[in-house]
């Protein structure tokens, strides 16, 4: 009997066990880059993170089933940091590229807009390198913005920054000439008293898919099929019970998800 009841205990035992690893595994941290990129992710002075792709990963994670906690990383950190096992998931507008494939995959997109330039008003720059020949560019480093611009504007001063409030500023100070970065994020700066005092929209690049991708997606560990499942059915839930569309309307006047 003894030997039953201790059996029954180790059985018990391994069941509660295992719920525990369950429950901790339905617990996903989410890789958002640090820095500020209004109106995708911001942090308030208390931390906490609001914007559209906070709302959508709430939307997302809720669809399906998943408790997911914001893991605040500095850009170029996202990666190491998901491969390393750090963070389970990336969602910081992180374009689905050939060349971020070789290291972790993607859920499907959830949103694609292009890559525009702006520039100090009356310079009568395109979005051109014949036109921004001998230019300072800016653009954030580590993003696909910065590789368009090394393969389609060799002839411009490439100068990179860690965060786009960098770029915004420098380019309000005229310590750069243009600047180029998704259209999306571009707007609240060009919106803004500064924005709209100094610069502006001079056009969008032609598109890359190469470089720029189908769109945003979810960023996972090539290992992760289950979760990288789960995120794609959540998706297209959201998307198809209207939730989508509702939370864009909150922060944008065209539709975000692109073609």
């Amino acid at each position: 009997m003894k030997k039953i009841i201790a059996l029954l205990a180790g059985t018990a035992a391994a069941i509660t066990i295992s719920a525990g690893l369950a429950a901790a595994a339905d617990t996903v941290k989410v890789g958002v880059a640090a820095e500020p990129y209004p109106p995708f992710t911001v942090p308030d002075a208390s931390g906490q993170w609001t914007g559209w792709e906070i709302d959508f990963m709430d939307a997302v994670c809720a669809s399906a089933e998943l408790d997911c906690v914001v893991s605040p990383i500095s850009w170029d950190g996202l990666i190491p940091a998901l491969t390393s096992g750090k963070i389970d998931a990336i969602m910081s507008s992180m374009s689905i590229t050939p060349e971020r494939e070789k290291e972790i995959a993607f859920s499907d997109k959830y949103y694609n807009t292009p890559g525009a330039i702006v520039a100090a008003k009356g310079m009568g720059i395109k979005p051109t390198d014949e036109a921004l020949k001998g230019m300072v560019l800016g653009v954030q480093v580590s993003t696909t913005n910065e590789a368009y611009a090394k393969k389609h504007f060799p002839d411009a001063t490439l100068k990179t920054y860690q965060t786009q409030d960098e770029v915004n500023q420098d380019l309000y100070s005229g310590r750069i000439d243009a600047e180029i970065a998704d259209l999306v994020t571009l707007q609240p700066f060009l919106d803004s008293d500064n924005g709209k005092d100094c610069c502006e929209l001079v056009g969008n690049v032609p598109a890359d898919v190469e470089i720029y991708g189908p769109g945003i997606g979810i960023g996972l560990r090539q290992s992760d099929t289950e979760l990288k499942d789960k995120f794609n059915a959540a998706i297209a839930a959201v998307r198809a019970d209207g939730t989508y569309d509702a939370i864009s309307k909150k922060y944008f006047s065209f539709d975000i998800y692109g073609d």
